[in-house]
């Protein structure tokens, strides 16, 4: 089996060497999304197409400072729309796949499921079809830690590759159901598959739904900073340029069938992370404790153990050097950030 994978691998490498790959990245205008095109275009020599359907998350102006470059391309498109993404496959010759597109937010898949359900599963089932239709070489997923569950309040409890998935969210649910889809059709069909889970996200372009740039924001402005339950859920903060290096690396190098994990080595606890805010701001913003949301998980954290052994990846950002860094970006987009408020 290794020997195979490294036939593999050097022979992806070699049609590297005489012909740039052609590389799908579906939800390229949201936040990970985007730094990670941002981050393919400075490091490898590939040429990107961006499918991405723009939802009230997609922003374009993430992306104007390569818009113009050669290696890159926009599609605007439903990834669950199966005619559209074929004949998008059939024209672009594609020879790889990375499937950021996704619906994420928890409060928002409380509310409605269906958008989670069409675009995280469905939308994953029609480029899995896509692949295996149009042989194309490598897919991977970019799924969540949130598919494990929780961990509740044991601090020596860690996910793992190996951990059972049990999510509790719809959001969640309907990642959970895509990695298992990934997985079928690498073992059911031989598509070149791997999937990865990462824990909480920050950086520039993060849609300010999300904790820090919400928390941030209304810091900015005075407003109160509203915290579900009591504050104490933990989750791990993988800075997003780390993560994107992660994902490169998996697809350029990971066996086929092979999970995982991306974390940043940074649990804190929601309480923690609005007294860093306010203390980076000089804000006089005053905690507002809420009725907590729904099937709150307790507590993620990630082992990613077998990322740093077999591929050599570490974060390159602790949370104390990244978290300024994020807060000064969006202190100098703030335009960006409130034309992206106006539609929370």
């Amino acid at each position: 089996m290794q020997a195979d994978f490294l036939s593999d691998f050097w022979k992806f490498a070699t049609v590297r060497g005489r012909m740039a790959q052609k590389i799908l990245v579906t939800g390229g205008a949201g936040f990970i999304g985007s730094n990670f095109i941002h981050h393919a275009l400075e490091k490898t020599d590939w040429h990107v197409v961006n499918l991405d359907l723009l939802t009230y998350a997609g922003n374009l102006e993430n992306l104007s400072e390569i818009e113009n470059d050669s290696r890159y391309k926009f599609a605007q498109g439903d990834i669950s729309d199966a005619k559209f993404v074929d004949e998008l496959f059939a024209t672009e010759k594609f020879n790889g796949v990375i499937n950021f597109a996704a619906e994420t937010h928890v409060d928002r898949s409380i509310e409605d499921s269906s958008p989670f359900i069409r675009t995280n599963f469905v939308g994953t089932h029609t480029l899995l079809e896509s692949c295996r239709k149009y042989e194309v070489s490598r897919y991977h997923q970019v799924s969540t830690d949130e598919v494990y569950g929780d961990l509740g309040d044991n601090s020596s409890d860690f996910f793992t590759e190996k951990t059972a998935i049990d999510p509790n969210c719809p959001y969640a649910a309907a990642k959970a159901s895509a990695d298992l889809l990934v997985q079928s059709w690498h073992r059911t069909y031989g598509l070149h598959a791997t999937i990865s889970r990462c824990s909480n996200n920050y950086g520039p372009y993060q849609f300010p739904e999300k904790l820090i740039p919400f928390f941030l924001f209304r810091a900015m402005n005075g407003e109160n900073l509203p915290v579900y339950g009591d504050g104490k859920n933990i989750r791990d903060w993988l800075f997003v340029r780390d993560h994107c290096e992660a994902i490169r690396l998996i697809f350029e190098k990971s066996a086929p069938g092979e999970i995982w994990n991306i974390g940043g080595h940074n649990e804190k606890t929601n309480l923690e992370i609005t007294d860093l805010i306010l203390k980076t701001t000089g804000s006089i913003s005053k905690l507002e404790f809420v009725t907590d949301r729904k099937a709150h998980d307790r507590r993620y954290a990630i082992d990613a153990g077998k990322i740093q052994r077999e591929l050599g990846w570490t974060p390159a950002h602790t949370f104390e050097q990244a978290l300024p860094l994020t807060i000064e970006w969006y202190q100098k987009n703030k335009s960006w950030a409130e034309s992206c408020r106006e539609k929370i």
